[in-house]
This record gives structure tokens, sequence and C-alpha cells, in this order.
């Protein structure tokens, strides 16, 4: 059985001392296109970093709506003040905007699910050692609540890229002051991270 081995192997490597019939060769690469030296090509190259500090002024891209929860007027008050502080200015009249605003509210019903221990013990000695039974079931209590979402999105007054979007959202209940409270605490809350560094 060795030997077939042997011989087969012999036979196989006197296989690989022939000659390759396969040859290396390759066609020349074509020339260069004229305009190639004097043009870049962008398109090959990543996309410049935004430069937020450019963006000063802004206006609507469309109003908000309304809803039952929050008018139109509240939320257009809510993001201009939000705007303010963080030094954008609405455009003057007659001039390109840097920054177009998009806002849209959106009332969602969410579901919450709490959970809570309860437990019993039966037992005790009289040097403070405890003994007996002990044990706990879990209650869990499930209640849907009103969320109203708030979602901003900013485009280039230029080209009408993108250029920045957030949402956060708020419990929809209280009164009517406590709701505007919670709408300017959404607004804020979504434009936190603007400007991105």
């Amino acid at each position: 059985m060795k030997r077939l081995g042997t011989l087969l192997l012999l036979a196989s490597l006197a296989a690989c001392q022939g000659d390759n019939p396969y040859t290396a060769e390759s066609q020349p690469l074509p020339p260069a296109p004229v305009h190639s030296p004097q043009q870049l090509d962008r398109s090959a190259y990543p996309a410049a970093p935004r430069d937020y500090a450019r963006y000063r002024t802004w206006s609507w891209q469309r109003l908000p709506a309304g809803t039952a929860w929050a008018s139109s007027e509240q939320v257009q008050e809510a993001l201009s003040n939000a705007l303010d502080q963080r030094g954008l200015r609405p455009h003057r009249a007659g001039k390109t905007s840097d920054l177009q605003v998009s806002a849209e509210l959106r009332l969602e019903q969410r579901l919450r699910q709490v959970s809570e221990h309860y437990g019993s013990q039966y037992g005790h000695s009289r040097y403070g050692d405890n003994y007996g039974l002990w044990g706990s079931a879990p209650l869990v209590r499930s209640y849907s609540e009103d969320v109203m979402l708030v979602r901003i999105e900013l485009f280039d007054g230029q080209d009408g890229q993108p250029v920045w979007s957030a949402s956060a959202e708020t419990l929809s209940s209280g009164s009517q002051s406590q709701r505007a409270a919670a709408l300017r605490d959404a607004v804020q809350q979504a434009l936190a991270a603007y400007p991105p560094h």
C-alpha cells in the first residue's frame, strides 16, 4: 500500500516537470485623457466638512401645522426662540436665508410597563436572626400614554440639501400652560446638539 502511494506521488511530481502551456502577456494601458492633468475629479475625494458657522439666518421651508395639542403659532414661537439662542436670526425680506427650517408635530400613543416586586416573610427568632419562609411575586402594570413627538429639519438655503435633523418627545398631559412649557422643552432637547461639533 505504501508503494502504491509512493508511485502515485512520483508520477504526479513527474507531471509537474513539463513546460507550462500558459504564457504571460498583457495589453498596454490606454493613454490618459487629454484633459486629465488639468482637471481635478472631485468625486474621488470626500466632501469637505460643512461649515456651520456660516449659517446665520433662517426662514421657514414650510410652516408647521398645528395640532389639538399645540397651535402652529406656539410651535413657531418655541422654535424661533430656540434658534435665536443658537445665534440664528430670522432672515430679512428680500434676502435669501442661510437655512430653511421645517418642523413637524405628531401625537403618538406609547405603551409603558412598570414592574414592581412584592414580598413577604414569615418567622423570626429572639436573637435577631430571621428564619422561615420568604417569597416575592412581580406585579407588571401596563398603561398607555400620549406622547408629543417634535421633529426638526434644517436645509441649506442655497442648494436645499439637508444639513441637520433631530427629534424629541414629551408627555402630552396637563394644562395648556404645562403643555406649552413641555413643547418648549422638547424643542430645546431636539436642538441641543446643534451645531454639531
